[in-house]
């Protein structure tokens, strides 16, 4: 019994049940769908290509499809039209369809009903068509292969004179076929070729241009114009009243839209390039306030830094309330302590380089040389022998070799040493101060001249005498009456010793540190350098950047007006009623010479009538061109020249 029970808990019984739990499975992941339109049977490079065909189909899904794909591969380098055989020309399809007969399904004018969806998704694949065009001739490889394909240029042709470009429907495929235009229009060069594609474009791109409502419309219209008006060959097709112009004028205000600005700039200057269309511009009305316009641009858009520079030298004060005085200068009691222990002669040498300076025309008696001397070294002649006056005389010569010694025969014969003079010490005396008592008087300096006065009025009041003498320190009059003194000492206070000073004036006098008198004023006033401002500090603008792209092309054509105004060359002498003819010149011969004279005649008083005004308008902007500010010499140096220029007289 309990050999089966352990036999029976030994082996595992079957279980026809589903178990409690069950093992969850996890799903699969499948791999991402990758829609980078590079799959190898989107681009295989054979006939019966997918894309090709769909293209071709006449299938509404083949087609969208399709374009769906093409529309993201135009974007990139990767993608090439010429890889795959037929799909250009099937690009061309549904933009041709549309130029030819699409346009006139889509009617402004019809309000009522709309148009069919599929008449709207024919649209749809025109315009898409265009834009894969549009976008895969902005690279260079299949830009090639546009320019040679037979339908490119017949159907920009077509586009631009058939479609309307007054009506919305069409805005948007005119936009795409001009940027189509623009980016096959550079890789024609042949004169021909390009004369021939401006002369078919010329006109509705213009009319474009200046009848337009849509901004990108007009700014890719002229573009592609001046790009084929740069070309010297088409001159001819260029008037001085075109459309394009009149639309480039009208928008060239528009300073903040910077696009705009620059697209009617560049236009402006490819078509004043053309010297011809050059001198008709300045008989243009709106001539003075374009100019006055392309000035105010490049200044709006110059960007300036304020820059101070202090420019203040180094400086000093002195009292103003002060004149000079000079007097011979003496030892001082360091000096005589300096030079009483020198050895003879070398204490007479520095002795003289003390007292005396070298001046070619002074002069000096031989007995003054010898008294200054004895006079300051005698004293102590018990310690420091002198030297005799022979000895002072002769080393005159050894200090100051310009000096001499010399008898004058004048009527009293004299013994003077010539080419020597005193050294002279200059004194700063106070104004209104007191000379009273021989210069003795201890009073400050007064406030005013009337202060003064009536201070010496106090000192002759003090006198007893009924006659006294002037006591100021430089008058040496003999005695007078006391009533006759009160007038005399108003001779002491003249103008140029004392004036008054006005309540604004400074208390003090600004000098250069570098001046070389001391003091001031100066024996000599006139001779004094012009004192530096006290504090002088200039801020002027300079540019800090160089202009941008915009302002150099206004520049070109302001120059370019400035040399046709200002033309110095004239052209060569034509045949008329007084010239024969230009040596090596072959000119054809006019029966009617009397009409040919007329009209040369009236060509070149209309040359003249425009160069006057533009003399005149260049004059009249002159104090606005001196606004301008460019960070580069040269271009500077133009606006310098154009600011400065002469007229002929008369022409103002």
């Amino acid at each position: 019994m309990s050999t089966s029970y352990a036999s029976n808990r030994s082996t595992p019984v079957p279980s026809f049940y589903r178990p409690s739990y069950a093992a969850v499975q996890s799903p699969m992941q499948r791999a991402p769908i990758v829609t980078d339109d590079y799959e190898r049977w989107y681009t295989e490079q054979v006939p019966n290509n997918r894309m090709a065909l769909s293209l071709q189909s006449g299938i509404e899904g083949e087609i969208g499809w399709a374009l769906d794909r093409l529309c993201r591969l135009c974007h990139n380098e990767q993608f090439q039209l010429k890889v795959i055989p037929g799909i250009i020309d099937g690009l061309f399809i549904w933009p041709e369809w549309y130029v030819s007969e699409g346009h006139n399904l889509f009617n402004s004018n019809n309000t009522l009903f709309a148009v069919s969806r599929d008449t709207e998704a024919k649209r749809r694949h025109a315009i898409e068509s265009l834009f894969v065009l549009r976008n895969c001739a902005l690279h260079e490889q299949d830009c090639q292969e546009l320019v040679h394909h037979s339908h490119s240029l017949p159907f920009i042709y077509g586009a631009l004179n058939n479609l309307d470009p007054q009506a919305d429907d069409n805005t948007e495929f005119l936009l795409h076929a001009t940027d189509f235009l623009h980016s096959i229009s550079a890789h024609y060069t042949a004169p021909a070729s390009v004369v021939s594609i401006t002369k078919m474009v010329l006109s509705p791109l213009g009319v474009i241009a200046s009848t337009s409502s849509n901004r990108p419309s007009i700014i890719i219209a002229l573009t592609a114009l001046s790009q084929l008006i740069e070309n010297p060959h088409t001159a001819t097709l260029l008037s001085p009243d075109s459309p394009a112009l009149v639309a480039s004028l009208r928008f060239l205000p528009l300073f903040m839209d910077k696009p705009l600005v620059e697209t009617c700039l560049n236009y402006l200057y490819a078509h004043l390039s053309h010297y011809a269309m050059a001198k008709a511009f300045l008989l243009h009305p709106d001539m003075p306030s374009i100019l006055r316009i392309l000035i105010n641009l490049l200044i709006q858009e110059q960007v300036e830094e304020t820059v101070t520079m202090d420019i203040t030298g180094a400086v000093r004060t002195v009292p103003s309330q002060a004149f000079v005085t000079t007097q011979d200068h003496d030892l001082s009691q360091d000096e005589l302590e300096q030079l009483l222990p020198l050895p003879e002669p070398e204490r007479c040498y520095e002795w003289m380089k003390t007292m005396f300076i070298g001046k070619p025309d002074g002069e000096l008696t031989q007995v003054d040389f010898w008294n200054l001397y004895k006079d300051v070294f005698a004293p102590h002649q018990d310690k420091y022998p002198l030297l005799v006056a022979s000895d002072v005389i002769k080393n005159v010569n050894l200090v100051f070799p310009e000096a001499q010694a010399m008898v004058l025969q004048d009527p009293v014969q004299r013994f003077v040493v010539r080419g020597v003079d005193r050294r002279k010490d200059t004194l700063l005396a106070e104004k209104l101060k007191c000379q009273w008592n021989r210069g003795q008087c201890a009073t400050p300096p007064l406030g005013s001249l009337n202060d003064l006065y009536e201070h010496l009025l106090d000192h002759l009041k003090s006198t007893e005498s009924s006659k006294c003498p002037c006591l100021w320190s430089s008058c040496h009059n003999p005695p007078v009456p006391k009533a006759s003194l009160r007038s005399h000492v108003l001779t002491h206070l003249s103008q140029k010793y004392t004036s008054e000073r006005h309540p604004s004036q400074s208390d003090t006098i600004t000098l250069s540190v570098g001046t070389t008198s001391s003091t001031y004023p100066t024996g000599n006033p006139i001779m004094r350098a012009p004192p530096p401002p006290r504090s002088t500090t200039i801020s002027y603008r300079r540019p800090l950047v160089d202009p941008p792209s915009s302002s150099l092309t206004a520049l070109l054509c302001i120059r370019i007006l400035f040399r046709t105004s200002f033309a110095s060359a004239e052209e060569a002498p034509r045949i008329d009623e007084e010239h024969f003819g230009f040596p090596g010149i072959v000119e054809e011969v006019v029966e009617d010479i009397e009409d040919v004279v007329i009209a040369n005649r009236a060509s070149k008083d209309r040359e003249k009538e425009g160069e006057r005004r533009g003399r005149r308008a260049f004059i009249n902007v002159r104090q606005l061109m001196e606004c301008v500010r460019i960070r580069d010499e040269n271009l500077m140096g133009w606006i310098i020249e154009m600011a400065t220029v002469d007229t002929e007289p008369g022409v103002q």
